[in-house]
């Protein structure tokens, strides 16, 4: 087996920020589309935008959990399944804990703005139920208490994750999965994990609780880029062979929005939807790592950059936009004009946010799950600032 454990692999940290950067979009598109959300725009628009949207929402978060396991792997080291379990409280917990009490009620309250006369009688009202209903929620922040319970689950496994069996194991894998489409054995976990769980549990909850069957779904994603990514040669195969992967992106895209309105009733269309959006989201990942691959694999001073502020912007971004679109979407302008304002609006507060208070403070450092800036002479300061702190920092995507 031909590892990249020592090897920086560039390609998945650009990989991680245009996701997240598809995430800040998705959720400008949501003022303007027809699903519900915290503000709404007075015109709102289906046929393209939507269709546009639901393609991505069934991909983007899978591949993010994918990247995570990857990135787990890359951050481990040496560290102790203890080591390991404090490290990511301090990267999740905390800025989970924090976010719940600071940066989604400023979300719920804007949605509900009619119903309270100020933020501090919203908080006063905080725990009185469970959000959609009541007003307590974690809204975007489930990510963040999804890759939690994912690293308890792995925690007692750790030590078994890096013996010399389970790298026979991996070894084992590569054989097979080095050839054409062969990663697709991967579709056979997740189709399972979804026939057997959706009998008993809505998918995408987002409550935890009752959401088993996403939770288990994301949890094989984590589990394939933990094996997978660190492995060369499979991602080469995912590189060599990244048109074939885009074939299949195009032919399950087709299927799943043409073929359903063919089926002779609406359980049968629901089930071809749902099987075609499992393959649709192993394929899209594939091919999106494949490409990376091929063009993204290299550094540069945007990428150490935009690497340690993606986490500080994920956290920001929804509120951001939440807050800033229930400005802009009272104005009398056309729908065009107010789509470029709460983009660049939004984005470059949620930026500016980060860039003059988050990065230059240990205290918000740690509320935003980065790591306490090192004491340094004054002339070395800045390139302390921008060099990637540890590889954890980097590679191990809590966002």
């Amino acid at each position: 087996m031909t590892d990249q454990k020592t090897e920086r692999q560039y390609y998945i940290d650009w990989l991680r920020i245009l996701l997240i950067i598809s995430v800040f979009l998705f959720h400008i598109g949501m003022i303007f589309n027809t699903w519900p959300w915290h503000i709404k725009n007075d015109q709102q628009y289906g046929g393209l935008l939507r269709q546009g949207m639901t393609f991505l929402h069934y991909w983007r978060m899978p591949l993010l959990f994918m990247l995570s396991g990857a990135g787990t792997f890359f951050a481990l080291g040496k560290r102790t399944p203890g080591q390991y379990l404090s490290e990511r409280f301090k990267r999740l917990v905390i800025p989970l804990a924090i976010g719940i009490f600071t940066l989604v009620p400023v979300q719920v309250y804007i949605e509900k703005i009619n119903l309270y006369g100020s933020l501090p009688e919203f908080y006063s009202h905080m725990f009185d139920g469970i959000y959609p209903d009541g007003n307590f929620s974690w809204h975007h922040l489930w990510f963040i208490a999804y890759l939690f319970v994912i690293s308890l689950f792995i925690t007692p496994f750790l030590n078994f994750l890096r013996s010399q069996r389970f790298q026979r194991f991996t070894l084992r894998i590569e054989n097979i999965v080095i050839n054409p489409l062969a990663l697709n054995i991967f579709i056979i976990p997740l189709l399972l994990s979804q026939i057997i769980l959706r009998q008993y549990f809505e998918t995408e909850t987002n409550d935890l609780v009752n959401d088993w069957a996403s939770l288990t779904y994301y949890i094989i994603f984590f589990l394939a880029g933990f094996i997978l990514l660190p492995v060369r040669n499979i991602t080469e195969a995912m590189r060599k062979y990244r048109l074939w992967y885009l074939a299949e992106v195009v032919a399950a895209t087709f299927v799943m929005f043409k073929v359903p309105g063919l089926a002779k009733s609406a359980d049968s269309g629901d089930i071809i939807r749902d099987v075609s959006s499992i393959f649709l989201a192993w394929s899209c990942a594939m091919t999106a790592i494949g490409f990376a691959k091929q063009y993204l694999n290299r550094n540069s001073l945007l990428r150490k950059l935009a690497n340690e502020a993606i986490y500080p912007f994920y956290l920001l971004h929804q509120p951001v936009i939440v807050v800033m679109g229930f400005f802009i979407i009272h104005l009398d302008i056309a729908v065009v004009w107010k789509v470029i304002i709460v983009m660049i609006s939004s984005f470059t507060l949620s930026a500016s946010i980060y860039w003059i208070l988050i990065r230059r403070f240990n205290i918000l450092r740690i509320i935003f799950g980065m790591k306490k800036l090192e004491k340094t002479k004054k002339d070395s300061e800045i390139s302390k600032v921008i060099e990637p702190v540890i590889v954890t920092n980097e590679m191990s995507i809590s966002a």
